[in-house]
């Protein structure tokens, strides 16, 4: 239990959990305890500063258990408009703040996830299914955004560009594109607003953000910091809702008029909706879609670090990360060690359990469809030929054993659909050539990862796989300094890095004339 002073006291939610263990199933009587601040378990929406009730409510679901965490305030197309309103008014009095005044809030707010990383590291824990140790990995990756764009604020500069003609000055100036609609997915609750968020009111924006219905509560606890850190009310608003109203809820943020950009995280087939909402009022967009992440070890790669790296890659957040490993492409000479010293680690390090639990590694999936979807693709690879090295079966509610395959070939669903869940699947391979024809066919360029110490095959692998990111000799490659996006249906723009100020952002041309020089 954690103890803070000067506090509201904590509020317990009890849960029971039932998990499994590769198989074995065996039942934990054990209660785990969602003891955070009440401060930061919000239930309701936030709009212009104030905390507001929509006229229902629906559950957040803890998925290791089924459970209920908390009633979350259903928010619905009206209230989608109050916060689109309030931020449209906020954005008149906020893009006036000096680069300086804003620069100092986000680092306001960024102390404050820092200090209240444990608790919020929690939720993340029961609303995801994270294990601690990540969810704390993701608080510190959110917080980082916050800084990185509360210092990118003070270097958005424009150019004077020199004229043909003597009597002009051409500038070119840089301005916020106004109210952004942000809508973010489940597996990184915190993260992904922070690396939205952080660059928009950066660059002088204002923001509405609708959180994914299965994780309200890190959006609303953000929320809570952002006015603790003097955020003005108006420039930050969430509406939570639920899966039915997220259709009608979504459609305002796309369609209303005062809004000037959309930023989307999620899958393709839903990005391509939103796409064709916001192409009426010809809105800025910024789209980071789905993967299909090829993993490539070639002979000269050290077996070691390759195993290591297609751990990381693969069993972070259970394989739900849109940058996780899909296919893992082996050259024939060192295909049989790799997978011997892949399914030996896999025995050694992944424990599936409550994330509560210090010794978890493995949380659940995100809800039984996800899980329903991993034994799918396994059926499917099984019964094209494929064997089952390690795993292979869905356990209880949202578990699924981690599972590895050997002997698998592009026909099957694993290699042409994105999986999201623990699943390695490993293709042979013989040349340079074939792993970059079975890479590249992929109608999605998210990331990519090779393992070589080939210092040219590096450069040309690296320059022909047709991603936005690649990973060599590396399985985890983000971080708030790097740029973050795809090719081909992956999306649109970049988010992070220096760049990614710059999708919130217009370039305005003024032509200084009628000078006497």
């Amino acid at each position: 239990m954690i103890t803070c002073l000067n506090r509201p006291p904590s509020r317990l939610v009890q849960t029971r959990c039932l998990l499994s263990q590769f198989g074995l199933p065996f039942v934990m009587h054990r209660q785990y305890s969602l003891d955070i601040s009440a401060q930061l378990l919000r239930t309701q929406g936030y709009v212009n500063g104030q905390w507001i009730n929509a006229p229902s409510t629906f559950p957040v679901l803890d998925p290791a258990t089924g459970e209920e965490i908390a009633n979350v305030a259903d928010c619905g197309p009206a209230e989608a408009k109050l916060a689109v309103d309030a931020a449209y008014k906020a954005f008149y009095s906020w893009k006036h703040h000096t680069v300086k005044e804003r620069s100092v809030l986000l680092r306001k707010w960024y102390d404050l996830l820092t200090l209240n990383k444990k608790d919020l590291a929690k939720l993340i824990t029961f609303e995801c299914g994270k294990p601690m140790k990540e969810s704390l990995g993701e608080i510190a990756y959110a917080a980082g955004f916050l800084e990185w764009f509360s210092e990118e604020a003070r270097r958005v500069y424009g150019d004077v560009v020199p004229s043909a003609a003597k009597d002009r000055k051409i500038l070119l100036l840089k301005q916020p594109v106004g109210v952004a609609s942000i809508i973010t997915p489940w597996n990184f609750p915190s993260a992904m607003i922070t690396r939205k968020v952080g660059a928009a009111l950066a660059a002088g924006c204002t923001v509405v953000v609708k959180p994914a219905e299965d994780t309200p509560l890190s959006a609303l606890a953000l929320a809570e910091l952002a006015s603790q850190a003097g955020i003005p009310a108006g420039v930050f608003n969430v509406v939570p809702c639920s899966r039915e109203k997220t259709p009608s809820v979504g459609t305002v943020l796309c369609t209303d008029p005062l809004v000037g950009k959309v930023s989307f995280t999620g899958s393709t087939a839903t990005g391509k909706i939103l796409l064709k909402h916001a192409a009426d009022t010809v809105k800025r967009v910024s789209m980071e879609l789905g993967g299909h992440a090829p993993f490539i070890v070639f002979d000269s790669a050290d077996v070691d670090k390759a195993v290591t790296g297609a751990m990381n890659s693969k069993f972070r957040n259970s394989g739900q990360t849109c940058v996780c490993s899909n296919r893992f492409l082996v050259q024939s000479r060192i295909h049989d060690h790799f997978i011997e010293k892949l399914g030996k680690a896999m025995d050694a390090e992944l424990r599936l359990g409550h994330g509560s639990d210090p010794n978890t590694t493995q949380g659940p999936l995100i809800n039984v469809r996800a899980s329903e979807k991993v034994e799918h693709q396994v059926m499917d690879a099984v019964s094209r030929g494929a064997k089952v090295l390690r795993g292979g079966k869905r356990l209880d509610g949202s578990f699924h054993q981690p599972t590895l395959l050997a002997d698998v070939t592009t026909d099957m669903l694993c290699t042409r659909e994105e999986t999201f869940g623990p699943l390695l699947p490993v293709i042979r391979f013989n040349t340079e050539e074939e792993a970059l024809a079975i890479a590249n066919a992929s109608h999605v360029g998210l990331a990519g990862y090779l393992f070589s110490q080939d210092v040219s095959q590096i450069w040309r692998v690296a320059e022909n796989l047709e991603v936005g990111m690649v990973g060599v000799n590396e399985g985890l490659l983000s971080t708030p300094e790097a740029s973050f996006g795809g090719v081909k249906q992956s999306g649109l723009g970049r988010e992070g890095s220096k760049y990614g100020i710059e999708e919130y952002l217009d370039v305005k041309y003024m032509c200084f004339g009628g000078l006497t020089l």
